[in-house]
């Protein structure tokens, strides 16, 4: 199995689970992307904005929709300078509006991903991937990108095994 990286951004407190906003101790995208590192012995990158989201649910899909409309690029509070290292690189994040947060595009603008294997990980609570493989294919240039995977996002705790199998056909 090659050496992977994930970069993630996942969203702690309110959140939508199952048709009801649900206060969450750790965010879905972060419970997979430690079950990558555990399962594929994968390093983790967490994507983490200067400027915090509302803590409130509604008022962050409002920021969330904003963005996306500018099609802005929030500053990070550390970025990746390299991928070099790496082999296969896991983009997780939660579905906001057909895609990833703005705030994943901010790091992967700045990284050179030619030659890289690219595998878009969202996760949602009823959207699938979205747009998540043409989000890649546009932004992780000179990348493959390889099959998604999508976790509903109220099962993330409960993915260990869809996990597990997705690596060990996907990450090598």
């Amino acid at each position: 199995m090659g050496k992977t990286l994930v970069i993630y951004y996942s969203r702690k407190g309110m959140n939508y689970v199952n048709g009801a906003i649900r206060d969450l101790k750790k965010g879905n995208t972060e419970i997979v992307a430690e079950y990558f590192r555990d399962l594929a012995g994968a390093d983790l990158f967490e994507v983490d904005t200067v400027n915090a989201y509302s803590t409130d649910y509604m008022t962050c899909t409002d920021e969330a929709k904003q963005e996306l409309r500018k099609n802005e690029r929030p500053q990070l509070k550390q970025y990746l300078s390299s991928i070099a290292a790496y082999d296969n690189i896991v983009v997780a994040g939660p579905c906001w509006w057909g895609t990833y947060p703005m705030a994943v595009f901010s790091q992967l603008e700045k990284l050179d991903f030619s030659g890289k294997k690219v595998f878009p990980v969202m996760t949602h609570e009823g959207s699938g991937l979205a747009g998540a493989p043409a989000a890649l294919k546009k932004h992780c240039k000179g990348a493959s990108v390889g099959q998604g995977l999508a976790i509903h996002g109220a099962d993330a705790a409960s993915s260990k095994s869809i996990i597990t199998a997705y690596a060990k056909a996907n990450l090598k």
